[in-house]
């Protein structure tokens, strides 16, 4: 695409989204042509209908919580409203976006007190006095044993940064290795990797790139980790700048964290007062509302200014990712680990863990007394984190353990390690840990159906058997539960079948995983299917 750094969704976010005559502005402004731009901009949710003031959360958490009656109620009242994809705020359901300010917890009393105006409904202020924080625990102040330490104070001093100066590039990597730090964002892949292989280009131009489009279901620690200890991210994102030798940082944001992106702004502000940051670049990328962009490949081609479709690999960011060039992506919580480990060294931070290394967030909703994020070692059970969120709210029939992508694990599995390893080896996966709670009172093809909608939604289409088949997985759901199964349309019975092609013949994780909360529901849970 003809243009300098993503000006087209800028420019298309400027305008409202795709408004009358917006395509050809930025088409004849940045010379790229009127359809590219208007793809572009359609692929997006947030710029696709800007006639869509207000949005409510039609995850699984919020679901639970009554979103459904909610966005019911908004459109009863005339409101210009439809429902959306998780908005990172599984923790205060159910949640609403206004325009790009995000409204947790908000009721049907609330939209009574708006009296029909969109721009009246007042966002939830939470027990901590601000609209973005939720719940964290358990409150230990002892930064011995976290790493990340989410009830700390934010520390400006660059001391971690100052120190990996000092160390060198091979120190600081063989720390991060020493460390046995595992990508946060899902993958679990070993960090040190993906260093060593940037490292290890001829070019000389490189990128760091901050991947902090949360969106998978049941997951919210990257918006506490950027709004308690915003410090951590661009501290981390320094160290790992300089290490690699780039000059320039890409923070990709969703939309819909306005607040958090200013709190980061200030943190880069008070760094640079204190001459922590000479010589380094930040920019920063809002999202505009697409869950595949959470995979690497799709958010560079997202930065690039294109449509947030992944790309095949090889080759990898590392060899050839931004524009091109040799490039490191992290997720928000892999990068606020950083100073933790340089300052006190990768032994400590892999002692940390129980069966993995190090300290774990952990996101928890649903059928739970206090949703929040938890800071706990890498492996607990899921009854030592429910426990420290105070205890199961009814009886545990099924939790996901990773958000949408890990399926759903029967109650007699929750003694199994909450870690990258032991729920792979169940298959399942850890993901991005955001551990949703169902209790007795849950049907299972419900809560499949909504998972199940949230990938069809969320595909980007590029390939057809993500394409296809997670829209062919819904509908044969909706015809099993309305008792429509006819031969030829279809049909729950060719579940495995359907979800092979999909696991096999995707281009990314999104289509190799959407079949599973379907296909692990008819293995533990078949009594619902009947």
């Amino acid at each position: 695409m003809n243009h300098d750094k993503a000006a087209v969704p800028e420019q298309l976010q400027k305008a409202g989204g795709l408004v009358p005559g917006a395509a050809r502005t930025v088409s004849l402004q940045t010379l790229t042509p009127e359809a590219e731009v208007y793809g572009v901009g359609s692929f997006f949710h947030l710029l696709a209908n800007p006639n869509t003031k207000i949005r409510v959360c039609t995850g699984l958490s919020c679901k639970l919580a009554g979103a459904q009656k909610l966005l019911a109620k908004m459109e009863k009242v005339g409101m210009p409203v439809e429902g959306c994809s998780c908005l990172a705020a599984c923790d205060q359901p159910p949640a609403a976006l206004r325009e790009r300010e995000v409204l947790p917890a908000v009721t049907l009393g609330d939209v009574d007190a708006a009296g029909g105006d969109w721009r009246q409904v007042k966002p939830h202020i939470s027990r901590d006095g601000d609209r973005w924080l939720g719940h964290i625990g358990p409150t230990k102040s002892d930064s011995e044993t976290l790493a990340i330490n989410l009830p700390g104070k934010p520390d400006y001093t660059g001391g971690a940064l100052a120190q990996a100066e000092a160390m060198g590039v091979d120190a600081v990597i063989q720390a991060v290795k020493t460390s046995g730090l595992q990508g946060r964002g899902g993958a679990g892949f070993p960090a040190h990797i993906k260093w060593s292989g940037v490292c290890n280009q001829s070019e000389q131009q490189r990128y760091v790139v901050l991947n902090a489009d949360e969106g998978e279901p049941g997951t919210f620690k990257d918006r506490e980790i950027i709004m308690r200890r915003p410090d951590l991210v661009i501290e981390g994102l320094a160290i790992a700048a300089r290490t690699i030798d780039a000059d320039e940082i890409y923070l990709y944001l969703r939309g819909e964290f306005a607040i958090p992106k200013q709190v980061l702004r200030e943190a880069i502000d008070k760094l640079r007062s204190v001459g922590h940051l000479d010589g380094l670049a930040f920019h920063f990328h809002d999202g505009q509302g697409a869950y595949i962009c959470g995979e690497e490949t799709a958010l560079l081609e997202a930065l690039e200014g294109k449509r947030g479709m992944p790309r095949l690999k090889p080759p990898f960011p590392v060899e050839k990712g931004l524009w091109g060039k040799p490039t490191l992506i992290h997720n928000v919580e892999t990068i606020a680990c950083l100073p933790a480990i340089i300052r006190k060294g990768g032994d400590w931070f892999r002692a940390l863990g129980k069966t993995e290394a190090g300290s774990k967030l952990y996101c928890i909703s649903g059928h739970v007394a206090r949703p929040g994020t938890y800071e706990l070692p890498l492996g607990v059970s899921l009854d030592e984190l429910v426990e420290a969120a105070g205890g199961y709210v009814g009886t545990l029939k099924a939790f996901s353990p990773g958000g949408a992508s890990s399926g759903f694990l029967p109650a007699s599995m929750r003694e199994l390690p909450l870690d990258f390893k032991g729920l792979a080896e169940a298959g399942s996966m850890l993901g991005s840990a955001g551990v949703v709670i169902l209790n007795d009172t849950v049907d299972m093809r419900w809560a499949v159906a909504q998972q199940l909608l949230f990938f069809e939604e969320e595909s980007c289409g590029q390939c057809a058997p993500c394409r296809i088949g997670t829209r062919y997985l819904k509908e044969a759901l909706d015809a099993a539960v309305d008792g429509d199964a006819m031969p030829g349309k279809p049909d729950l019975q060719f579940t495995e079948d359907v979800a092979w092609q999909m696991a096999e013949g995707s281009i990314c994780g999104l289509g190799q995983i959407a079949a599973l909360p379907l296909t692990s529901a008819q293995k533990y849970f078949p009594e619902d299917f009947r």
